[in-house]
């Protein structure tokens, strides 16, 4: 249940609503030492470091970005190998001094990403067959009028990244690009936990699960915008009458 209630104009982002009520904590509540958790979109580069710099007794948890973990398996930091039967270790990196990074694999994951981005390959290549077919019936010519059109084929499932296209004035060559893909399936499943904990206060288990919590966060947000308070839409603009019509709400929840 909710201990304290703030409303923010719409066009305000997750990320500039962190440290406010990192102050309303330690603040209002009087609380100094407590861990914020937040996911990658909440908890960015740029909160870490105004937590260490002026918040030196709050201490965080959150999620690497894809492109960090990316850098890690590049550099074999990540390994299939490393993996036990809990599908998570903890390692020290010195792309990020001072923390502690818990590496997670959920195989069940895994295995829905790569059916997935064969079912998308399949497609785009299905797609760019009609384009040669159309090449060859003489229905397309021009490069520059072929490359919009393999263009929009590839971008469509976001498959860009997997071909390699050669495109002539009367003439279409696709393949995919394997290494890409390999890339690519070497994240599936994977995620890492990045946190200021000490392991002292909670070991790597218990930091998964901390961030995994925040789906409770998470759904306890989709109750009060839709099943339980009916939140939204609120067709207010004053902002007072918005307060008001929330605060009405949560006499009726409780």
């Amino acid at each position: 249940r909710p201990v304290a209630v703030e409303v923010f104009r719409g066009n305000v982002g997750d990320p500039s609503t962190l440290m406010p009520q990192i102050e309303r904590v330690k603040k209002r509540f009087g609380i100094k030492d407590f861990v914020m958790v937040g996911d990658r979109g909440m908890l960015s580069q740029k909160h870490i470091d105004t937590l260490r710099a002026e918040h030196a007794t709050v201490q965080w948890l959150t999620a690497l970005r894809t492109e960090a973990i990316r850098k890690l398996v590049g550099d074999k930091s990540i390994r299939p190998e490393l993996f036990d039967e809990k599908n998570l270790f903890e390692i020290k990196h010195d792309l990020f001094p001072g923390e502690r990074l818990v590496a997670c694999r959920n195989p069940a994951l895994a295995k829905s990403r790569a059916h997935t981005r064969d079912e998308l390959l399949a497609a785009t290549e299905a797609n760019l067959r009609k384009i040669v077919a159309r090449i060859d019936a003489g229905r397309l010519k021009d490069a520059g009028k072929i490359g919009v059109a393999a263009g929009r084929v590839v971008n469509k499932h976001k498959m860009a990244k997997h071909f390699v296209l050669d495109i002539g004035t009367q003439s279409l060559n696709f393949s995919r690009d394997d290494a890409a893909i390999a890339a690519e399936s070497a994240l599936d499943g994977l995620y890492v936990i990045r946190t200021s904990v000490p392991a002292e206060k909670r070991g790597a288990a218990e930091t998964v699960h901390d961030y995994k919590r925040l789906t409770q966060v998470e759904h306890a947000f989709r109750s009060i915008k839709t099943v339980d308070l009916h939140v939204r839409p609120i067709w207010h603009y004053d902002e007072k009458r918005v307060k008001a019509h929330i605060f009405l709400c949560m006499l009726s929840y409780y």
